[in-house]
């Protein structure tokens, strides 16, 4: 593989995500050391510096650009417990930036062309990961935070992005099972937002949030005691992400993960009522409250007694559909683990408007498989991502090294190369394990 760029030193520290705009052309990077860098690449494919400001008060820890039809727009989150939306304006416009919210901020200087419109400050643990809405669902972010909420918020005033209302605010590990979209339950039911971190100081936790706090963690005493067994500190050995569905078809469709659990939820975002549709889990996936059909997975996390420690899933990456019946989405863990699923939707979804649409549970309920388990990294994975048309994912690990993954013409997920900083020969590793992938 042919090394096309290098930025060396882009930071003062570990530089913990990088993101490209819709063109591919601009990438903004953010880092430990609380800063955003936005470059531009030149008609000689380098990389020069465009923009550089301190965007937190503590560390960046993932950026997300808006579709251009919205401006040009990026959103980070930090350590500090914000979300920040940034607008990029001319160079005239960069100065009179005091007039942004009083919440202890550090403008950027005067010689930078992004501008903080917006401080979103609801979660109460660090943010881990930030995604804007595929946009053909309008101005929308998702959020997720250490404190296990998923939270969705929409610019309410267009055009410009400054004005922000959270719309939903749900917990990840509480939000109830419920029917596929084209069966939206008349029940209003609403999903309990309680604090799910047990060590972690609440700021101005009352003594009921507490309370209920603790309440849940007695209910979930039972199932969770495995999951917690050998694990340290939550916040180092969790894992928190996020990656919306890009068909608009279905409806606001999210994949999270959050926490020491090792499972990924599908979530159908509604107004009136949003569910979990899917549980993509190592020993296999489950579809609302009932079981689904569960597809081969890695024998050495799956098989055993039920007392084995689940790993974190450190990144997960919906995958653009492309004309395909089905999905795939990819998740990276800390054990080392990169993973495809298959997911199919409800029968019944594929046909809203046809004149006999069935009741039973089995035509609802979506389903998926795992075709694809890689554990070549053997070390945590930090980033899974897909290529434009889905069909080629890369997975960048602690080992040093991107990997990418493709499906042959029999639809077997096999190793497509890999590249590492260091130009040394890779040790021969046994064949992965490859699981066919029906058609």
């Amino acid at each position: 593989m042919i090394q096309t760029g290098l930025i060396q030193n882009a930071h003062a520290d570990l530089v913990t995500d990088a993101a490209y705009d819709f063109y591919g052309l601009r990438l903004a990077t953010c880092s430990l050391d609380q800063r955003i860098k936005v470059w531009q690449l030149d008609e000689n494919n380098s990389w020069s510096v465009e923009d550089d400001w301190k965007a937190h008060d503590a560390a960046v820890s993932k950026l997300s650009w808006a579709h251009p039809e919205f401006g040009t727009i990026l959103a980070s989150g930090s350590f500090d417990r914000t979300v920040k939306i940034w607008e990029q304006v001319s160079a005239g416009q960069a100065e009179p930036q005091q007039t942004v919210n009083g919440s202890g901020s550090h403008p950027a200087p005067p010689t930078s062309r992004w501008v903080e419109k917006a401080v979103l400050s609801d979660a109460k643990g660090t943010v881990r990961a930030v995604e804007f809405a595929p946009h053909h669902f309008g101005l929308k972010l998702a959020t997720i935070a250490t404190d296990n909420m998923l939270r969705i918020y929409e610019c309410i005033e267009q055009p410009g992005s400054s004005s922000w209302q959270l719309t939903e605010e749900l917990d990840v590990q509480t939000i109830a099972p419920g029917p596929s979209p084209g069966h939206v339950s008349r029940a209003h039911t609403l999903a309990l937002a309680t604090p799910t971190q047990t060590h972690t100081t609440l700021d101005g936790a009352s003594a009921s949030l507490v309370a209920q706090a603790l309440q849940q963690q007695s209910l979930q005493q039972s199932t969770s005691t495995s999951q917690r067994q050998g694990l340290g500190n939550r916040e180092a050995d969790g894992g928190w992400c996020i990656s919306w569905c890009k068909d608009k078809f279905w409806g606001e469709v999210i994949a999270a993960g959050c926490g020491t659990s090792g499972n990924v939820k599908i979530i159908q975002i509604n107004a009136r009522r949003s569910t979990t549709l899917l549980i993509l889990s190592p020993t296999g996936a489950t579809s609302g409250s009932q079981s689904a059909t569960t597809g081969p997975t890695d024998t050495s996390t799956t098989t055993g007694t039920s007392s084995t420690p689940t790993s974190a899933i450190t990144s997960v990456a919906w995958a653009p559909s492309c004309g395909r019946s089905y999905h795939l989405v990819a998740t990276g863990g800390r054990n080392g683990h990169v993973r495809i699923w298959k997911i199919k939707p409800g029968i019944d979804d594929l046909d809203l408007d046809g004149p006999e649409r069935g009741d039973s549970d089995e035509e609802v309920k979506w389903t998926a498989v795992a075709v694809a388990d890689f554990d070549q990294h053997k070390s945590a994975v930090g980033r899974v991502e897909w290529n434009i048309t889905g069909t080629i994912l890369s997975s960048a690990g602690n080992d040093g090294r991107i990997r990418l993954w493709k499906a042959t013409s029999g639809n077997v997920w096999r190793s497509a190369g890999s590249v590492g900083v260091e130009q040394t020969e890779e040790p021969s590793q046994p064949e992965s394990k490859d699981i066919d992938m029906e058609a």
